[in-house]
């Protein structure tokens, strides 16, 4: 009899593309300008993307075309989480502090605001012309394509 071993990697899906954006608006202005210069239709998932571990949670947008066989997610790189911290010596011990910290949607790229995450199905992506369309939005800095293969988190882009 033989003998099949199934390894992890065996159910990567390494068939997206991994856009990164830099920009200072809102998510819902981003989304909108992506959905006018694209032709999307991205909407705001009734719930954020949050971890166990994590206090913080990310918004969300998507747009499936079920026609196309292709999906959107368009995700806030950063979460800012108000934490108490209580005061044990001095003048105002016993006080409760609050303090703010900020959390990323992926850590090892810090400075990106935004992450777009395009899903073609076994497809083919035209990332080229989707980052032209996207750096023609003047309220966008920058945006680039992430190399997928180089993530170190890339258990936080499984969605469903």
């Amino acid at each position: 009899m033989a003998v099949h071993k199934l390894l992890v990697d065996d159910f990567e899906d390494e068939n997206y593309a991994l856009l990164a954006i830099h920009c200072d608006v809102e998510d819902y202005r981003l989304a909108y300008f992506l959905n006018q210069t694209l032709a999307t239709k991205l909407a705001r998932t009734e719930e954020d993307l949050d971890f166990i571990m994590s206090k913080a949670s990310f918004s969300v947008f998507e747009w499936n075309n079920p026609h196309l066989q292709i999906d959107w997610h368009l995700v806030k790189n950063h979460c800012l989480v108000e934490e108490k911290e209580t005061i044990s010596q001095g003048l105002f011990a016993g006080s409760n502090d609050k303090t703010w910290s900020v959390h990323c949607f992926l850590p090892e790229h810090q400075s990106v605001d935004y992450f777009l995450k395009i899903n073609n199905g076994g497809g083919i992506i035209n990332e080229k012309g989707i980052l032209n369309t996207i750096q023609k939005i003047s309220k966008i800095s920058t945006a680039y394509s992430l190399d997928i293969t180089k993530l170190k988190s890339k258990e936080h882009l499984i969605f469903n």
